[in-house]
Parts: structure tokens; C-alpha cells; sequence
């Protein structure tokens, strides 16, 4: 079976390759793909996937799906820093949640004002490379709950 998973943001579509931070950048976590998001204020992230909510930080959750599969979805780089400061969730650990529903509202103008990188890896955890195909290329511009990826 495969797997649709869909921008939990708007913005520009990063190759993981290009992210600023050697763990990502080295798929070290699994494949996928990052997103530098729009910077025109308050930002919605919606669930990219159908499933549980098995992790949430502020600044990162993962998704994992009825399938077995989890999904990575990381706010910004080096925000673990703030503490939680800048997100809102609306969400819990343990919730089971639908495709698209809001999860945290962010500021990524705020984070880079900060000296961050507000780009969010999308990351198929566990999953191979090959099983990983994008469905739009970098450089590409998405809307929130447009399909990112595809995992086999």
C-alpha cells in the first residue's frame, strides 16, 4: 500500500539534501523532503497523514499512521531551543487525527528573526529511500495539504 503524505505547510519545496543541518541533510532520520515556509505571519500546520499523534513538541510531532508508518514533521531547525516559546498547539500526544486537521500555529518570520532556519523537514521515519518518490520537485511551491510525497 502506498502512502500519500501532504504538506502540513505552505512554502517552497526544500531537497533534504539542502537542508542546513548535517542529521537532515544526511537522511539520517529517513527520507523526505523539507519545506521552507511563507513568512506572511502566523502559520497553521495541519496533520500530513491519518493516524496518532505518537510525539509532540512544540516544535516537532510524529504521525503514526494505521499502516505502521511514521511521519516526522520538524519545525524549524535548532527550535528545540525555544522551549516551546512561539508555538501553539492544538493537539495531544495520543490524539487520533485526519488528514489536514490543525496541529501547532507558528511564526516563521519570528523564528528566523531569532537566527533560526524556520525550514521543516517532512521525514519518513524508518523508511528506505527507494520506497520514498516526491511529488513535486525542489524549487516547486505548495500549498498546505497539497501531496508532498509518496511512500511505498
Amino acid at each position: 500500500m502506498t502512502l500519500t503524505v501532504l504538506a502540513p505547510l505552505s512554502g517552497t519545496v526544500v531537497a533534504m539534501a539542502d537542508v542546513p543541518d548535517p542529521v537532515f541533510a544526511g537522511s539520517l532520520v529517513g527520507p523526505g523532503v523539507a519545506i521552507d515556509p511563507e513568512r506572511s505571519g502566523p502559520v497553521d500546520v495541519v496533520a500530513p497523514v491519518a493516524g496518532t499523534i505518537v510525539k509532540l513538541h512544540p516544535h516537532a510531532f510524529v504521525i503514526l499512521t494505521d499502516e505502521g508508518k511514521g511521519v516526522l514533521v520538524h519545525l524549524g531547525l535548532d527550535t528545540v531551543q525555544l522551549e516551546g516559546a512561539g508555538f501553539t498547539l492544538h493537539a495531544a500526544e495520543k490524539d487520533v487525527v485526519e488528514v489536514g486537521q490543525k496541529l501547532v500555529t507558528w511564526d516563521p518570520a519570528e523564528i528566523e528573526a531569532g537566527g533560526r532556519s524556520p525550514v521543516c523537514p517532512v521525514v519518513g521515519l524508518e523508511g528506505s529511500a527507494e520506497a520514498v518518490r516526491l511529488s513535486v520537485e525542489p524549487g516547486a511551491t505548495v500549498r498546505a495539504a497539497d501531496a508532498l510525497l509518496t511512500w511505498a
